[in-house]
């Protein structure tokens, strides 16, 4: 006997909330979910634009978190950059477009590193995440970036220059009706960067609302940083 995975389905790990303050003073919240055994890797996650609702809880990252760890042992850090707010609580500061969340960036990497001790980390931006994560997730600890729905909006050639040069893995997740960069124009826009993998998704939207969409985005992120792990499953015994 089984049963589906749910967008309620929560999986057993360690959930421990985390503070964090950055360079520039501010407060950020956060929260770890780490495998109760059998560890692999760490994703440390970038949310979409608080101006339009994201946050640390927004649902592919709510559902990473309550999921990667037992399905494939990957510790999901999740935090509010500064000026968001969440179940959780709200970060201090204001939404700046991406400018001072350099700082946010920064000292969440440093947490992972430095307080966590974390051995091998991922970074994995969606949308305005991922905007970030090419700007200023730059440190030379991180393994490669994971790049959901880019829209390119705030992102310098200079940026994309940065990690063609830097030669790091990075994969970029295209939904086929995205909002703001559909597959051809991001092929034309990410063709600096020559190690970049540029996977189309059809059917899917900015949002990737629906069950289907969140199993292929979570497949494909495990794909990158724990492939012994899959498949991932869609259903779970009774």
């Amino acid at each position: 006997m089984s049963e589906p995975i749910r967008p309620s389905t929560v999986l057993p790990a360690l959930r421990t909330p985390f503070h964090l303050t950055t360079e520039d003073g501010q407060t950020l919240i956060g929260e770890i979910s780490a495998p109760v055994d059998h560890p692999t890797t760490a994703l440390l996650c970038l949310h979409p634009n608080p101006t339009g609702g994201g946050m640390m809880d927004s649902h592919i990252y709510k559902k990473a978190a309550n999921r990667l760890p037992a399905m494939a042992g990957v510790t999901i850090i999740r935090f509010n950059t500064r000026g968001t707010t969440s179940e959780a609580g709200t970060s201090t500061g204001e939404y700046d477009g991406g400018r001072a969340e350099k700082y946010d960036v920064e000292a969440a990497v440093n947490y992972c590193f430095d307080v966590l001790k974390v051995e091998e980390l991922w970074v994995v931006g969606w949308s305005f995440g991922t905007e970030i994560a090419l700007c200023h997730a730059r440190d030379r600890r991180i393994k490669g970036l994971i790049l959901l729905s880019p829209p390119l909006m705030k992102v310098e050639e200079s940026d994309l220059q940065f990690w063609a040069e830097d030669g790091r893995s990075i994969t970029a997740l295209i939904p086929e009706h995205d909002d703001y960069l559909k597959p051809d124009k991001a092929r034309i826009r990410f063709a600096t960067i020559p190690q970049l993998d540029l996977i189309a998704v059809d059917g899917a939207k900015h949002l990737w609302v629906g069950e289907p969409y969140v199993h292929r985005v979570l497949s494909e992120i495990v794909r990158i940083i724990a492939p012994a792990r899959l498949p991932l499953p869609t259903e779970l015994p009774i």
